[in-house]
This record gives structure tokens, C-alpha cells and sequence, in this order.
């Protein structure tokens, strides 16, 4: 079962095993994979970048089909972020809805403003940050983020999220240095990515502040 449990947890490392060893099941299994880290708030470890990346070399590589992968994986990520939208959908209300000293009905406000405001930007970016892409959608749902809009943004999320990292595996997915270099790849992907929206809701608390104090 340990066993088991790293292999799942390292798929990105072991890819070519499971694809040798299931065949076309394996895209069932990429698809769990993605459905389970975007959709279950308990699975944010599972291996989500570095996967598409290394899906995409696997599909240069001609032992997966790119494009019936793509469709799978865009499909089973919007799910994910659908079911866990609805899950924070369904628990929100009910745990605002008593008064507990640990949890503040302010939050849950100021919250649903900002989602209604920057809840497109925020799941959309969410995707190309590991944890932040589980939780996203859950808060959306707890903030009642308009469930139109909600699936426009985490469609177009995950057209972008998987195509793009499918896309870059496939072209540089087998370049030598890469591959040596792939987890500090992604760290620096991550770091990129997650600079720009850090500093935004920096500036954000700072210039509320400034707006407060005047």
C-alpha cells in the first residue's frame, strides 16, 4: 500500500511504467488524477504541472495520443473545480449560517465581494498554482460566486492550464536538459506565476489601507 501511495504521489517520475503497464487506461487514470487534485480538497499533493508537462513528452514520444489526452484531462479538471465548487457551495451557508467564535460572517462578505469582483481572474490564475487550484474553486463556492460565471472562468482555466503545459511537454518535454532539470523547472513556473498574484493582493491590502487611514 506504501508502495502504492508514492507511486501515485511520484506519477510524474514513473509515467512510463503505468503507461506500459495499462495501456489505454491510462488515460483514465491522468484523468482521476487531475479530477482528484482539483476537485477533493484532501488530494492538493497529487502531482498536477509537472504531470501535463511530462503527458505532453510521453505524446511527442508516440505512447500517448495528445490530443484525446488533452480533451480527457481539460474535461476531468473542469469537474474537479465543478464538484469542488459545489461541495463549498453546500457547506458555506450552513457553517455561516451559526455563530462560532473561530469563524467570521465579515470574512464570508468580504469574501463574496471579492469573488464576485476578481473570482474570474482568481480561478483562472489558480490554475498554475499548486494548493491555490484546490482551494479556488471550494472558496468560490463557500462565497457564492455566480455559478455562470464561475464555469466560463474554470473552463477557460482549464483549456489554458492543460493545453499549455500538454503543448510545452510535447515540444520540450524530450530535450535532454529539461528532463535533468524538470522539478526545478516547475518550481521556477510556480514562482513566476504565483510573484504577480502575491504582489496584487499585497498592493491590494496596502492601498485599502492608505484608502482607510484617509
Amino acid at each position: 500500500m506504501a508502495e502504492l501511495f508514492q507511486l501515485i504521489l511520484h506519477i510524474d517520475q514513473h509515467l512510463g511504467v503505468w503507461v506500459a503497464e495499462y495501456g489505454a487506461w491510462i488515460y483514465l487514470i491522468l484523468a482521476c488524477i487531475i479530477f482528484g487534485e482539483t476537485g477533493l480538497v484532501v488530494l492538493p499533493f497529487l502531482p498536477g504541472d509537472s504531470l501535463l508537462f511530462i503527458a505532453g513528452a510521453f505524446g511527442a514520444s508516440g505512447l500517448l495520443d495528445p490530443v484525446l489526452m488533452g480533451g480527457i484531462l481539460i474535461a476531468a479538471a473542469i469537474l474537479g473545480n465543478t464538484v469542488n465548487y459545489q461541495v463549498g457551495r453546500f457547506i458555506g451557508p450552513k457553517v455561516f449560517s451559526r455563530d462560532y467564535r473561530f469563524l467570521d460572517r465579515k470574512a464570508l462578505i468580504k469574501t463574496h465581494a471579492f469573488y464576485e469582483k476578481h473570482g474570474g481572474k482568481t480561478i483562472v490564475l489558480s490554475r498554475f498554482l499548486p494548493l491555490f487550484r484546490t482551494f479556488a474553486p471550494f472558496v468560490a463556492g463557500v462565497a457564492a460566486m455566480r455559478w455562470l460565471t464561475f464555469q466560463f472562468y474554470n473552463a477557460l482555466g482549464a483549456v489554458i492550464w492543460v493545453a499549455g503545459l500538454i503543448t510545452l511537454g510535447y515540444f520540450f518535454g524530450n530535450v535532454p536538459i529539461i528532463k535533468e532539470h524538470l522539478n526545478t523547472i516547475v518550481l521556477i513556473g510556480v514562482g513566476a506565476a504565483a510573484v504577480p498574484a502575491v504582489g496584487g493582493v499585497l498592493w491590494k491590502l496596502l492601498r485599502s489601507k492608505k484608502t482607510g487611514e484617509a
